[in-house]
């Protein structure tokens, strides 16, 4: 064509005029920590079929998880929040602003395979909570242990556990941890305070103490800070648009569980729980989810 530029005449991604390879190494530039704008100087493809992908590619995996991931038998489930932004600080956005500001990635792990068994992106409030546990219900069979923090959503006598599982349903036990505080501004700044002491509380049923803990869920946090852009502190990387936050979480979700082998076991979270029979590439991830 006259403007130097070239075009695919098939369109594998729902109206996106791109190659399904093109379109998967930019699936895999997020999956591996980079931002919308290093894909597109890498890539050579303009920024809005960049963001074009990332929809598509996150809308299809939301898709897949809702569909395979179910029925998923766990003994011991951890859950906790990972916190980052959209378009401005929570402190510089309007109270009444829905779409911006801080907002919560919501993760359940299972400890043994490492699965993350649902997510969900949202305010860090009580109603999201319990959202987000009734989603956990919906997806594991059987009864199962439960370890969160000691966050008051969850954990309260009328908290979100005790509300969505009931009385008898679960076994629930919370993990509070104890800091050290901090003279220095700089460590304060820019370093985690000093480790005290680890409290664990039951709060439903018979949970086993020596069982309960977050850091299996801290870990996958980490993880999700080092291979999702949009959580890496302190940079331009942040989302602008609250529903791209959650496209990249979903890839990020998908990946993770189908495609990235754990160095826990030597496989995928989702061969790990029985769901699939061997570590999909991220080619084949996404044309599942057509």
């Amino acid at each position: 064509m006259r403007c130097g530029k070239s075009f695919s005449e098939s369109q594998p991604l729902d109206g996106l005029r791109v190659d399904f390879d093109k379109a998967c190494q930019v699936a895999h530039l997020f999956v591996e920590g980079c931002g919308v704008r290093a894909i597109e100087r890498l890539t050579h493809l303009n920024r809005r079929t960049v963001l074009g992908i990332l929809q598509n590619g996150g809308e299809r995996c939301a898709r897949l998880l809702e569909a395979k991931i179910r029925n998923v038998k766990a003994e011991h489930i951890q859950a906790d929040e990972l916190v980052s932004f959209v378009r401005t600080k929570q402190e510089n956005t309007e109270k009444d602003d829905d779409e911006h500001g801080s907002f919560f990635t919501f993760l359940s792990i299972d400890r043994d395979s490492k699965l993350i068994i649902n997510w969900r992106v949202g305010k860090h409030t009580r109603p999201e909570a319990e959202a987000f546990l009734r989603e956990l219900k919906a997806r594991v069979s059987g009864r199962f242990q439960l370890s969160t923090d000691n966050w008051g959503a969850y954990s309260g006598y009328t908290g979100a556990v005790r509300h969505v599982f009931g009385e008898e349903a679960i076994d629930y036990a919370v993990e509070s941890k104890i800091y050290a505080a901090q003279n220095n501004a700089t460590l304060n700044r820019y370093s985690s305070p000093r480790l005290v002491c680890v409290r664990k509380r039951i709060r439903l049923g018979e949970p086993n103490l020596k069982l309960t803990t977050t850091s299996h869920c801290e870990r996958t946090n980490l993880s999700v800070r080092l291979f999702n852009r949009r959580f890496t502190r302190r940079t331009l990387g942040y989302s602008k648009k609250l529903d791209n936050l959650r496209h990249a979480v979903a890839l990020f979700v998908a990946h993770f569980n189908f495609c990235r082998v754990h160095s826990a076991h030597k496989q995928t979270p989702a061969q790990a729980a029985g769901l699939t029979k061997h570590a999909w590439t991220l080619e084949e991830l996404l044309a599942a989810t057509n």
